[in-house]
């Protein structure tokens, strides 16, 4: 039985939870998410988790946040001033925008607040700060 290791193409049917049990992603509905184990393609406790599978095998793993998205970083919240936004652009908590850097780079953002004055936007990825659960299932191994 071929186990996965660092290179192959991996195919896993998935589903990921938060602690309070709430789903926040799933392969049900669609093909099996593919990637190539140990290339970074995916959160580094899932990587490490699935190196050893093989296709059929189950598994329910816990990832601490470090081990998936990071920690929260401060400094990647930053207030704009209001009158900065044009008021097409929806403002509601939550809402997520694109932001371009002055070196052209595209960054995903959330609003995390809004007053009058300021709306913060922040670029931690929505996961950041916390442990993850996933419940796997090996589809498919391309060996290296």
């Amino acid at each position: 039985m071929v186990q996965a290791k660092n290179g192959d193409t991996v195919r896993i049917n998935y589903t990921g939870t938060l602690q309070d049990g709430q789903a926040f992603d799933s392969s049900e509905g669609r093909d099996p998410l593919e990637f190539v184990l140990g290339s970074g393609q995916i959160i580094p406790g899932l990587d490490a988790a699935i190196s050893g599978m093989a296709v059929g095998d189950t598994k329910t793993v816990q990832v601490p946040s470090d081990q998936a998205y990071g920690a929260v970083n401060e400094n990647a919240r930053q207030a704009v001033p209001r009158s900065e936004i044009p008021d097409n652009v929806p403002l509601d908590l939550g809402t997520q925008l694109q932001m371009q850097t002055p070196q052209g780079q595209v960054v995903q953002v959330t609003v995390a607040e809004v007053t009058a004055d300021e709306v913060t936007l922040d670029a931690n990825h929505p996961l950041a700060g916390k442990d993850l659960t996933f419940a796997i299932e090996i589809m498919g191994i391309d060996a290296a």
